[in-house]
């Protein structure tokens, strides 16, 4: 492995795009810290301090999965947020609208349409996400007082929030061009990645606590034994996480046979593989994000009505409860079978098997293939759903059982953690593909290919 590291700077080609996107990560890193002019940034970081459980956690969700923190308004304080709503919003209508479907399947000219279509829908996004926290902070008496309703301090912020996330939309295509590729979602990884030093140091610090004896009196502190528990849990949790993205199921493909002249050719068998968890985190971050919503919602209601009722549900549906862990769950599942009923299309498979000469043995090709891959692909998605949901249910139960703040429990699982190991085994991934085509051993060894990072078979 340390091989392949050496070999990525040996090849020309391969070292500059490497140092290019180590280079537009650290612009997004100095640009993270860069403040809006006007906003009381120790004011900002008291209030999402003394923030509520439901908040804070929305926070932390934000925080993760854009790329951008609430805690503190600075120039890409809204991430990539609006930039990935936008690419959700366009995938979901390319299904539903048969223009924008028709245009899916031009080829490269189609795609750089859609993508043109996603650049405009982002500015859309970006400008009324922008307003909005700009009003929030107004309205929270969280500016210096010669900014507090000033106009001109609202057009600074809309303006300079705005173009921070251009410019980190434009980062990513930078990258994509010109670096190892999938900017964005590196990005995101850089933004999670540089939360891990503030949980090394509060679980040094809660080590160190732990030795000087003070953790008896205060069960909140790190533990000795929550720390091996953290760690131990850490791995498994990482190790199951590549688990389910890696894993496939493998549908033997077989080509029809064909004579052309005094000689047949085809015949050769092939697979298509059917990702296990064909979602990827878009079920967690569809899940997170709605139920979001029930305990501000009966929070608000139970402050004006006082019924008590009210006052129950709110609880319910905090993170760690039981009825929030099975809404949790069930959430998990209906978006699971939802993205794989929008983005996987059995009769538009099969019929593309049929127009390359291939078939599945033993079943006709047509409605019979569709039919068989979509009871496939129901089933797998039961199993991945089931890992996923394991997998974002335990950051909150780890953090209301052991007592330890959600910041460290988020590593754990959820978003974060599957949204790290999918763009590391990618970047490992691509980095791998380039060594093996300049004839480079690769990360895992073998001769040729024969150390590749494969999915698993079933």
């Amino acid at each position: 492995m340390f091989r392949a590291f050496a070999n990525v700077f040996r090849v020309p080609d391969l070292r500059k795009k490497v140092l290019f996107t180590l280079l537009m990560l650290c612009v997004y890193r100095v640009g993270y810290y860069v403040p809006l002019p006007g906003v009381d940034q120790e004011k900002l970081s008291r209030h999402w301090q003394g923030a509520s459980g439901a908040t804070e956690q929305a926070a932390e969700l934000f925080a993760m999965f854009t790329g951008g923190d609430l805690g503190q308004s600075t120039l890409f304080g809204l991430g990539v947020m609006p930039y990935i709503s936008a690419s959700i919003i366009l995938q979901l209508l390319v299904t539903v609208v048969p223009a924008l479907e028709k245009l899916s399947k031009e080829g490269e000219s189609g795609r750089r349409k859609i993508q043109e279509y996603t650049r405009y829908l982002t500015v859309g996004l970006c400008f009324v996400q922008a307003v909005f926290w700009v009003n929030y902070l107004n309205r929270s008496s969280l500016l210096y007082p010669q900014f507090q309703g000033s106009w001109e301090f609202a057009l600074i912020a809309v303006s300079g929030l705005m173009s921070g996330t251009i410019l980190l939309m434009w980062t990513g295509e930078q990258i994509d061009e010109y670096g190892i590729g999938n900017g964005i979602s590196l990005i995101i990884m850089a933004g999670i990645i540089s939360r891990l030093p503030y949980v090394f140091i509060e679980v040094g610090n809660g080590l160190w606590q732990s030795i000087a004896g003070s953790a008896a009196s205060s069960p909140g502190l790190m533990s000795a034994e929550k720390i091996v528990f953290l760690v131990c849990a850490f791995v498994g949790v990482v190790a199951a996480a590549i688990l389910i993205t890696q894993a496939q199921r493998r549908i033997k493909i077989q080509q029809a046979k064909q004579t052309r002249g005094r000689r047949v050719v085809g015949g050769a068998q092939h697979y298509l593989p059917l990702r296990l968890n064909h979602g990827g985190v878009m079920p967690i971050i569809f899940a997170s994000s709605f139920l979001l919503f029930p305990p501000i919602v009966f929070g608000w209601l139970y402050g004006g009505l006082r019924w008590q009722f009210l006052g129950l549900l709110q609880d319910w549906f905090r993170p760690g409860h039981f009825m929030y862990e099975t809404a949790y769950v069930l959430m998990v599942y209906f978006f699971a079978y939802f993205w794989v009923s929008v983005q996987f299309q059995p009769k538009e498979l099969a019929n593309n098997l049929r127009d390359m000469g291939s078939f599945i043995p033993g079943l006709r090709p047509g409605k019979r293939t569709a039919d068989y891959l979509d009871a496939v692909m129901n089933r797998i998605t039961y199993v991945g759903a089931g890992f996923l949901a394991l997998i974002a249910i335990i950051p909150s139960i780890v953090a209301v059982w052991l007592n330890i703040p959600y910041r460290i429990s988020a590593f754990l699982g959820g978003t974060g953690l599957l949204i790290v190991v999918s763009v590391s085994l990618d970047l490992i991934q691509r980095i791998e593909a380039n060594l093996i085509m300049r004839n480079y051993e690769g990360f895992l060894g073998g001769d040729g290919g024969g150390g590749r990072i494969k999915g698993r078979q079933y």
